[in-house]
């Protein structure tokens, strides 16, 4: 059956059911960051309104703009900022929010992969795929961790970074602009993450609402993949949807396009493939998903923001 005639006969009905779950895994993501932020006496005053505002806000720049994950990074520690957060502590909440996500998707994979074997479903590209996306993050968990847990190490990254950057911006500016970055601003800002990491050390406690926000964020997302899949009269295991999430979400961090567009639906579609997913199902079901989750992320983001640039400035970099 091709794609056109698979997209032909969706089951509009059941598409609608990924709109409450979409809302809600966008709540989900912002609660791993702004439980962290409220158990450490930010936000108190701050509506649960407010705050899942600026969980849309910070998906509506995610795949609006073409940073790769940046935008968001950036955008939100600006907002923040406006709520009294710090740019330190800003900056360890999503942290937090990444750390978070990804040690309850490995918990999750783990369970999905033993599913597969106990299923017979388990091939060399699925065990190939899940030791990746065990590997290359945790390495670069482990690098942020020896340079943050430490105040020495942190200054010398933190001068190394100032001189890099001053050099930069010269060469690109030609030698205009010399010195935009300041050491002393560099040195606070690490100084407040490893203020941060040293107390989350001592309280492993303020985590466990960021990770089980994080556990429900990893499960709502492949739920809408599930949905989509459904309404085209599909059924794809989900332990395979869930390995072939995760690839496509850190392949995409790599991508300067918006929302990671076209590295994100290659890994999914050409993962789904080789774990034995009709290639016609695998590119209707993956198109079907991106497309509607992507028109739902600017319907429901797209206001806020523009409330919130037009409340504080046209730019972040105004503020």
């Amino acid at each position: 059956m091709g794609v056109w005639m698979l997209l032909g006969r969706v089951n509009v009905w059941l598409l609608l059911a990924l709109v409450p779950i979409q809302l809600f895994s966008y709540y989900a993501t912002g609660n791993i960051i702004f439980s962290y932020l409220r158990a450490k006496g930010n936000l108190q005053e701050t509506s649960h309104w407010v705050t899942t505002r600026m969980a849309l806000e910070l998906n509506f720049v995610n795949h609006i703009l073409p940073s790769g994950g940046a935008a968001g990074f950036s955008y939100l520690g600006w907002v923040l900022h406006k709520h009294g957060v710090g740019a330190g502590r800003a900056t360890m909440a999503q942290i937090v929010r990444f750390s978070m996500t990804f040690i309850s998707f490995l918990a999750i994979m783990a369970i999905a992969v033993v599913s597969l074997i106990l299923d017979h479903q388990i091939d060399r590209i699925v065990i190939l795929v899940s030791a990746s996306l065990a590997s290359v993050p945790t390495l670069g968990a482990l690098l942020l961790i020896y340079i943050i847990g430490n105040r020495g190490r942190l200054t010398r990254f933190s001068n190394w970074l100032a001189r890099t950057a001053n050099r930069a911006i010269f060469t690109f500016s030609r030698g205009k602009s010399k010195r935009i970055v300041k050491r002393e601003l560099v040195e606070n800002f690490f100084d407040d993450l490893h203020q941060d990491y040293l107390e989350i050390k001592s309280e492993k406690n303020i985590l466990t609402k960021p990770f089980m926000w994080s556990v429900l964020q990893n499960i709502a997302d492949v739920i809408l993949l599930m949905i989509a899949f459904m309404a085209l009269g599909a059924w794809v295991n989900p332990a395979i949807l869930f390995i072939a999430f995760g690839a496509s979400a850190i392949a995409s961090i790599t991508s300067v396009m918006p929302a990671g567009a076209g590295v994100y639906e290659a890994i999914m579609i050409g993962f789904l493939a080789s774990a034995g997913v009709p290639a016609d199902v695998a590119i209707a079901g993956t198109l079907l998903a991106r497309v509607t989750l992507v028109l739902g992320t600017i319907l429901f983001g797209y206001l806020f923001y523009q409330l919130t640039i037009l409340k504080y400035g046209k730019r972040p970099t105004d503020s």
